[in-house]
């Protein structure tokens, strides 16, 4: 019997090692992968010990054509290329199986942080509505930061008009992106169950929940794209 800490060799790899294993020889780390495909670092390590992601080949196959044919190299841009390709697996009863995710953290001063990127942005941002919830039985505010293209937001960054009104909230990025915070502690944030509300209304989209209220207020264009989503918690004083 092989020993139990024996490192698997490449012929014993399953496809999905195999595949993540050229994604290493381009540079790429494990945890890199694990953001492309959306999933924590430790089911990267069981695609090694445990056999498991085969629900992941296709988007990995697809990842990786990009990568050495198109010169694909932004973790954001291939998450966005992976997540259509990403097969929830299914239970013995026929049901889409739940992903599970790191337990919602709130600190007991109500201090809560949680941010998504393009991969998950794509299926709703659902991670983020635990947090919201939680956040909201706990009467919290809350606040959020979007990043989307520059065209847009309807106000150039800075303007009075837009929260935050001034440039220290704004972060401009190279790839014509821009990320704008809104709700800062220093004006009171928001209600963290008005959201809550509004997340429930858009069927547990929180991409769509926070894209709305956006574009209630005048604050971006109808369409526009929201690349990063970041919410932050805290107890009013």
């Amino acid at each position: 019997m092989p020993p139990r800490n024996r490192r698997p060799t490449a012929r014993e790899l399953n496809e999905a090692a195999r595949l993540t294993e050229q994604l290493r020889a381009a540079g790429y780390t494990k945890r890199d992968v694990a953001r492309i495909i959306g999933r924590d670092p430790s089911l990267v390590s069981q695609f090694y010990t445990r056999g498991k992601g085969a629900a992941f080949v296709p988007a990995l196959q697809h990842i990786l054509q990009a990568v050495q044919t198109a010169g694909i190299t932004d973790i954001d841009e291939l998450a966005a290329l992976a997540a259509p390709r990403i097969t929830r697996r299914t239970t013995a009863a026929g049901t889409r199986a739940r992903v599970r995710t790191k337990a919602v953290l709130i600190t007991p001063t109500g201090t809560g942080t949680g941010r998504v990127a393009a991969a998950a942005i794509a299926s709703g941002s659902t991670r983020l509505r635990p947090l919201i919830a939680e956040a909201a039985r706990r009467g919290l505010r809350l606040a959020f930061t979007v990043r989307m293209p520059k065209t847009g937001y309807v106000h150039p960054s800075g303007s009075r008009i837009d929260s935050p009104g001034i440039r220290r909230g704004v972060i401009q990025r190279a790839d014509h992106t821009e990320e704008r915070s809104y709700g800062l502690a220093t004006t009171g944030g928001f209600d963290a169950a008005d959201f809550a509300r509004r997340v429930d209304a858009a069927a547990g989209d929180v991409t769509a929940a926070v894209q709305q209220w956006l574009v209630e207020t005048g604050r971006i264009h109808e369409g526009a794209h929201i690349s990063h989503l970041e919410i932050r918690t805290w107890r009013p004083r």
